[in-house]
């Protein structure tokens, strides 16, 4: 339940609760452009946790009170870093991934963030939104657990 994680906006912890399994199901590996097959390597997880981290100070942004959805997305943004050669948001469908980190909108932070601090991942999240916990940082061993529990 959310309500072991400190940080969490007081309000109806079942509403929040069935907003983050919502968005964790329509954002599963087959949903997203994150498969299991292969996951990131541990130096990449950690320069994108790293990054990740430094974002959201640097922005005053939040991750998740739910820090699966932190963790799964640092996943997905390395092994794209790693495939791709550019953190490519993993929340979207592409249908020609390499066209779009050249073109760069949906690149980590992408333009929405950059422009309007609006990450569709949950990854940055502003202090006012309900989604929003208090930490800026995760701990890498976290990050790697919930990748390898991503291996089908």
């Amino acid at each position: 339940m959310l309500a072991k994680f400190p940080g969490h906006r007081p309000q109806a912890v079942e509403e929040i609760h069935e907003s983050v399994l919502s968005y964790k199901q329509s954002h599963t590996p087959e949903n997203t452009a994150m498969t299991a097959e292969n996951n990131a390597s541990d130096k990449a997880l950690e320069l994108m946790k790293n990054f990740a981290e430094k974002y959201a100070q640097r922005t005053g942004t939040y991750f998740c009170v739910d820090p699966s959805v932190t963790a799964v997305v640092i996943e997905g943004l390395a092994k794209h870093k790693e495939e791709l050669g550019a953190p490519l948001c993993p929340c979207r469908h592409y249908e020609d991934k390499k066209a779009e980190v050249d073109n760069a909108f949906w690149n980590c932070p992408c333009v929405p963030m950059r422009e309007r601090n609006d990450c569709h991942c949950m990854l940055f999240i502003t202090e006012d939104n309900d989604f929003a916990g208090d930490k800026q940082e995760i701990e890498l061993d976290y990050v790697k657990e919930v990748a390898a529990s991503m291996k089908g």
